[in-house]
C-alpha cells in the first residue's frame, strides 16, 4: 500500500475508527507501544543512563556468582541503541553524547589491556566517523569538538594502527 492509498483510507475513517486502529496497533506491535510511550513520557536522560550502563557492561561486566565475566566489546550493542534513539526522535545532543561515550569507554578499556584483533579498532573508527557525520548533519559538531579531539588524541597516545584515519577526519572539519 502506498502512502497516498493509506491517506485515502484513513480519511475515509471516522474518529472512533481511527482511535480503534491506533489502539490495536499499540497492543499488537511493541515498536508502536515503545514509540507512544516515549512520545508521551520522554525520559531521555534515564534512557541515556540506562544505555550507557549497558555499554559499560560490554567492557566492564559485573561479576556473577563470584566468577568474573569476560568483556564482549560488541559495537553492535551501541549501534542498536543509536538506531533506537534516532527512530524515537531523541534529542541529537543526547545521541551525540552517547555516540562519543561508546567510543570513550572502549578507549578506556583498550588503555588498560592489549587488544589484538584489528576488527576492534576498525569498528571504533567506523563509530567515530558515524558520530562526526551525525554531528555535522545536526549542526552540533562545535559543542562536541573537545571530546572528538580528545578521542583522536587518545588514538595517537595508545598508538592505534588506524590513528592516521582518525586524524584525517579531524583535518577534514578543521579546515
Amino acid at each position: 500500500m502506498s502512502k497516498r492509498d493509506l491517506k485515502k483510507y484513513l480519511a475515509a475513517l471516522n474518529k472512533t475508527q481511527l482511535e480503534e486502529q491506533i489502539l490495536e496497533l499499540y497492543e499488537k506491535f511493541a515498536v508502536v507501544k515503545t514509540y507512544y510511550d516515549f512520545v508521551f513520557n520522554p525520559k531521555e536522560e534515564s534512557l541515556l543512563q540506562e544505555s550507557k550502563l549497558k555499554i559499560s557492561n560490554e567492557y566492564y561486566p559485573q561479576k556473577t556468582s563470584g566468577k568474573p565475566r569476560r568483556p564482549k566489546m560488541r559495537r553492535s550493542v551501541a549501534q542498536k541503541y543509536i538506531k533506537h534513539f534516532i527512530v524515537l526522535g531523541v534529542d541529537p545532543f543526547i545521541i551525540g553524547d552517547f555516540m562519543l561515550y561508546s567510543i570513550e569507554i572502549a578507549q578506556t578499556f583498550s588503555a588498560n589491556r592489549v587488544i589484538k584483533p584489528e576488527l576492534f579498532f576498525k569498528s571504533m573508527f567506523n563509530s567515530f566517523e558515524q558520530a562526526v557525520i551525525f554531528m555535522i548533519a545536526n549542526g552540533i559538531l562545535e559543542e562536541f569538538k573537545p571530546r572528538i579531539l580528545a578521542i583522536n588524541n587518545e588514538t595517537i597516545q595508545q598508538n592505534w594502527f588506524n590513528k592516521v584515519e582518525f586524524s584525517a577526519i579531524i583535518e577534514r572539519f578543521e579546515y
